[in-house]
């Protein structure tokens, strides 16, 4: 059992800590009757060395977790040993199909001093370089063969149900999208503009093209090979994507 004592210290070091990160970081606690999302938690940390040995002894009792703006998020816990400090993990996305992880490493947790201060710098230079990494690459994988787009350029892909998808890179380019009949699909954060109604893809993407324009946003349009786009999307802008090297993956 942890008590007030122990809770509080994990808390305020986390608090510490996420104030120390580069960009915008939050922390939040996980007290012991937080069951289920304690056991939620356990599950996505992503680590197959030091937390998850200590997890293997020490099952999860209370938790901080550190949230980045983009979604990232790391968990901090105790060490469970005769050792001051704690022990920090990344925390896999939510979501993700499995296959998005086949062939990336586990960007393994590290333990801390305790000093938040420190600690700060080591969480910098040191897991959080490879978490970055590792959560680019995931994202890339679920993406499923469609380019990511830039924050000046929504890259449209047509598909082979007749659908396009995107994978837009800020709020202002999703927000245009949406507006004119993109779904965003809540696994892996692709933008979807069903086929069904041709007439109505084609009219959609006409007026796409002028609103991200405004935004100071350009538009590319890629058509797989064998398939022809409707003449009606022709004022979309065909800009040729650059070449992807495909992604392998594994958890």
């Amino acid at each position: 059992m942890h008590d007030h004592h122990t809770s509080e210290r994990l808390a305020s070091y986390a608090d510490v800590l996420a104030g120390e990160l580069p960009d915008s970081w939050t922390s939040s606690h996980l007290p012991a009757d937080a069951k289920d999302d304690l056991a939620e938690l356990a599950d996505r940390i992503w680590d197959l060395d030091l937390v998850a040995a200590s997890l293997a002894e020490h099952p999860l009792q209370q938790a901080a977790i550190l949230s980045r703006q983009d979604g990232a998020q790391l968990v901090l816990l105790d060490r469970n040993d005769e050792r001051d400090g704690f022990l920090i993990a990344a925390v896999a996305p939510h979501a993700l199909p499995d296959e998005a992880f086949r062939g990336v490493p586990e960007p393994n947790g590290i333990a801390l001093a305790d000093d938040p201060f420190l600690s700060a710098e080591q969480v910098t230079g040191d897991l959080l370089a490879r978490y970055d990494a590792a959560l680019a690459q995931v994202r890339h994988n679920a993406l499923g063969g469609i380019q990511p787009s830039q924050p000046d350029r929504v890259v449209l892909t047509w598909q082979p149900d007749g659908s396009i998808a995107t994978a837009p890179a800020d709020d202002r380019a999703s927000a245009v999208l949406m507006a004119h009949g993109f779904v965003q699909d809540p696994q892996s954060g692709i933008y979807r503009l069903g086929g069904d109604d041709t007439q109505a893809q084609a009219r959609a993407l006409c007026e796409i093209g002028p609103r991200l324009d405004a935004l100071g946003i350009g538009t590319a349009l890629q058509h797989p090979a064998g398939r022809t786009a409707p003449t009606a999307a022709a004022s979309v802008p065909h800009v040729p994507a650059g070449p992807r090297t495909p992604a392998t993956r594994s958890r």
